[in-house]
């Protein structure tokens, strides 16, 4: 598959992804490179990718608790201690090799450590892979609230190996490919129709095929809203409902934690009905949505108390301005909406369709 190169990004895939890492790192001659995996990637994906590293650099790893409640800058304080303490410097190099909290929160840790230092993120995950390593968000959740400390600095550059999802469970795949799911509805209805067809087969080059069309769809809205003023917001399509799902489930005694995509379907498909009743989707594509949405068979129903509870969480999402709850909203199936203004009580009327 071919590279993705913007004026702000850079993803190398499969047997050429390997071949410009080592070239980079013969070039830059680090002093140290720094390995951060997870207790997963260290046992799946770290015998996988060592004998593809060429390198007579000192190599330092450093493992983590895999889980987003580990995603804290507890855990920060943990790498950038163990760090210190095995003599990064400036020319000092971070490879992330992991899912979304490895790269999350190792281009966070890499991009404050001595004011700054190069890092590469290598997602293992599809989710890693489509999202959170694409674009240059790097940052850590503060108690139940995601990501609510964190910069935007992109990685030297990002490697995708689809044979690292060999080593997951179709639900962590299904999990990852909801975020592909919401790069079609928001950018492109030809890809979000390919995707119907995708029916769980995971494994295959058609789908390798289709995570490169995704990480196209998201860097290309990166390049042109580095920053988020504007038409990067779309890419919280599903998010502002479905992290505080997401969050609520985590802190609560009463709820069975979601992974990280389940938790978006249902925002997507809460605000797919809320973009009816105010961006102006149509019945018909709402139940198109509706129809992949169904059979994910996603269980999820609040009382009202605890919805309360979750729109209180919504009230600290990144896109409100002066405490005013702040949506991303389709028009149809390819366009959107930023910045849709709604009240308690109109996202409550959503919940009731749980």
């Amino acid at each position: 598959m071919d590279s993705i190169i913007t004026s702000n990004s850079t993803t190398h895939f499969d047997e050429r992804a390997y071949q410009e890492l080592n070239t980079y790192i013969a070039d830059k001659a680090p002093s140290v490179i720094f390995l951060l995996v997870d207790s997963n990637t260290m046992e799946h994906c770290y015998p996988h990718f060592m004998p593809m590293l060429e390198t007579s650099a000192r190599i330092e790893v450093i493992e983590i608790d895999a889980g987003e409640e580990f995603k804290n800058i507890e855990t920060c304080s943990g790498v950038w201690a163990a760090m210190i303490e095995l003599g990064c410097d400036r020319q000092s190099l971070m490879i992330n090799l992991g899912g979304g909290v490895v790269t999350d929160l190792g281009g966070f840790v890499a991009s404050t450590i001595k004011r700054g230092i190069d890092f590469i993120h290598i997602p293992t995950t599809v989710l890693g892979m489509v999202d959170a390593a694409i674009g240059g968000k790097n940052g850590v959740d503060l108690g139940h609230l995601k990501n609510q400390v964190g910069v935007i600095q992109p990685p030297v550059m990002t490697l995708i190996d689809t044979n690292f999802l060999q080593t997951l469970p179709k639900k962590h795949l299904r999990n990852g490919s909801i975020e592909m799911f919401k790069h079609g509805l928001i950018a492109d209805r030809d890809y979000w129709q390919k995707m119907l067809l995708i029916n769980s087969q995971y494994y295959t080059d058609r789908f390798d095929s289709l995570i490169h069309g995704s990480v196209e769809i998201k860097s290309g809205i990166v390049q042109d809203d580095p920053t988020e003023k504007g038409a990067r917001k779309a890419l919280n399509y599903g998010h502002t409902i479905g992290h505080a799902i997401e969050s609520y489930c985590l802190s609560s005694d009463k709820h069975v934690n979601l992974l990280h995509g389940e938790a978006i379907a249902i925002g997507i498909y809460l605000e797919s009905f809320l973009s009816t009743k105010h961006s102006g989707l149509s019945r018909a594509e709402f139940e198109e949505i509706e129809n992949w949405y169904q059979p994910l068979e996603l269980s999820a129903s609040f009382s009202d108390s605890e919805v309360d509870e979750m729109i209180d969480i919504m009230s600290h999402d990144k896109k409100n301005v002066n405490g005013q709850i702040r949506f991303v909203l389709l028009e149809k199936i390819g366009t959107f909406k930023t910045d849709v203004h709604l009240q308690a009580q109109q996202i409550k009327k959503a919940f009731e369709l749980l």
